[in-house]
């Protein structure tokens, strides 16, 4: 049978007075390195970060349908993404966003552009019109009401871009015929194969005096 003395034997020693205040100052010291505030070449640092965040933003300007919007964007940005993201006029819509399916399609100086494949910050100072800045309050603009009498469209995607190059087309003279018409409007597609009515709805809007 074994006595107190017996597992005081085999017990680890308790640390003397030396190895407590050693093993004391070594807590003490990760502790501070874990609570202490960080340094001034880290705080350098994060503001150096910080910076350069803000430097690649940039402050624009673009008027729109009439309206002056500022905002602040990459310079990379698109005019096509500005309009969606940055004022919140999704009528543009994104659908190949290589300039190939016309769905973006604005005006911009009264000429129809692809504006997927034109800078934001190219366009400041410029008259931009988009689908939504076509109808006169509750009046539609002729194009836009023949597309509805004509069923110039299904799905509906393509429609504002296929209204905004209809409108164009007309101003631009481009409509003495019907193979005219589907010439300059060539660059705008329709998935859905809406093109029959799409010519129809322009050659109307054209006759009707739809230049305005």
């Amino acid at each position: 049978m074994q006595n107190d003395s017996d597992f005081g034997a085999t017990s680890a020693a308790a640390p003397n007075d030396g190895t407590r205040r050693t093993f004391i100052k070594q807590a003490s010291g990760i502790l501070g390195l874990v609570l202490a505030p960080p340094g001034l070449a880290e705080v350098e640092r994060l503001a150096a970060a910080d910076s350069k965040e803000v430097k690649g933003v940039s402050e624009m300007s673009l008027k729109v349908n009439g309206a002056t919007h500022t905002f602040r964007a990459e310079p990379r940005v698109t005019l096509l993404d500005a309009l969606r993201e940055n004022l919140g006029l999704t009528g543009s819509k994104k659908g190949c966003d290589h300039g190939q399916c016309g769905a973006c399609t604005v005006l911009v100086n009264g000429r129809r552009i692809n504006s997927c494949l034109t800078l934001a910050v190219m366009n400041q100072g410029k008259e931009i019109t988009t689908i939504e800045g076509l109808a006169d309050g509750d009046k539609l603009h002729p194009v836009q009401a023949a597309f509805i009498e004509h069923d110039g469209f299904q799905c509906g995607y393509c429609t504002p871009g296929q209204i905004m190059s209809g409108v164009a087309c007309i101003k631009e003279g481009h409509t003495k015929s019907d193979d005219e018409i589907r010439e300059w409007m060539s660059g705008n597609l329709c998935r859905c194969g809406a093109y029959p009515n799409i010519v129809a709805a322009i050659r109307d809007a054209q006759q009707k005096g739809g230049k305005s």
